[in-house]
C-alpha cells in the first residue's frame, strides 16, 4: 500500500483500521516546504504548501462548491493534496475508531479521493512525532499511536485537531492549470481559520478578511446566471 503522511486506511468490510506505521487496531462500523510566513511574493494564482484554496464563487462542482481547502502538499513530483475544511460529516471521530471515546471531535469530508482513509491536521506540534509543519502553528499527521496516548491521558483537546475522511488530490501541474482558469483563490492558512472559525462561515470569513474585490464575492449568487 502507498504511504501517505499521517494517513490511516479504514476497511469497511473487515472493520480494521490500518495505520501507515504498520500498526493495526479495531475500528467500529464505518465507513503529513513549509509555507513562508507571508504571501507578499506570491500571487493569488500561485498554490503553495500551507495555503488555503478558496473555490471561486461560481464553481459548480458539487465536491468543491464554495469550499475552503487546506493544501498540505504541492510539488512537481507528487502533485497536490489537501483537505476540505467546510464539509462536516454526519459522525464523530469516536464513532469510527476505538480508543477515542469521550474525545468529541467532528469528522470532515476531506475530499472525494480514498474516503476510506483518515487524515488529520493539528496545532500540538512536536507532541506528535512525525508531524510536518505546513504553516506556522499548523501540522499535518504524525504518529497515530502517540496521538491516541495523548488523547487517553487528557493531554490534548479536540479543538486542537481537524480529522478528515478522504482527501482532495491533483496530479502534477493539474492544480496550477486550474489556478490559471481562476478556479481557486489562495490565502495563508492561519490557525484561526483551521481551528477557530465555524466551517459553515469559513469561505465567507476568509474572503472578507482579504478585503477589496474579494470581500464583495461573498454576496455573489451561486448561479452566475443570476448575477
Amino acid at each position: 500500500m502507498a504511504i501517505i503522511q499521517g494517513c490511516a486506511t479504514i476497511s469497511i468490510q473487515s472493520t480494521v483500521f490500518k495505520l501507515n506505521i504498520g500498526l493495526v487496531v479495531d475500528v467500529k462500523n464505518i465507513r503529513e516546504f513549509k509555507q513562508t510566513t507571508g504571501e507578499s511574493n506570491l500571487s493569488d494564482k500561485t498554490p503553495y504548501e500551507g495555503c488555503l484554496l478558496l473555490a471561486e464563487p461560481f464553481m459548480l462542482d458539487p465536491n468543491f462548491k464554495r469550499t475552503v481547502i487546506v493544501l498540505v502538499q504541492h510539488n512537481d513530483e507528487d502533485g497536490s493534496m489537501g483537505f476540505v475544511l467546510t464539509r462536516q460529516a454526519p459522525m464523530m471521530l469516536e464513532d469510527v475508531i476505538d480508543g477515542f471515546e469521550g474525545f468529541v471531535a467532528p469528522l470532515f469530508v476531506g475530499g472525494p479521493v480514498q474516503m476510506d482513509t483518515l487524515h488529520y491536521v493539528h496545532s500540538v506540534g512536536d507532541k506528535i512525532p512525525g508531524s510536518v509543519e505546513v504553516a506556522p502553528g499548523l501540522y499535518w499527521g504524525g504518529n497515530f499511536e502517540v496521538l491516541k496516548e495523548l488523547v487517553q491521558a487528557g493531554e490534548v483537546q479536540p479543538s486542537q485537531f481537524k480529522f478528515f475522511l478522504g482527501y482532495s488530490g491533483w496530479s502534477p501541474d493539474q492544480l496550477v492549470e486550474e489556478m490559471k482558469d481562476n478556479s481557486w483563490i489562495t490565502q495563508p492558512a492561519k490557525s484561526k481559520y483551521i481551528f477557530s472559525t465555524e466551517a459553515d462561515n469559513l469561505w465567507k470569513k476568509v474572503l472578507q478578511d482579504k478585503g477589496g474585490d474579494y470581500a464583495m464575492m461573498v454576496n455573489f449568487p451561486e448561479n452566475p446566471i443570476l448575477n
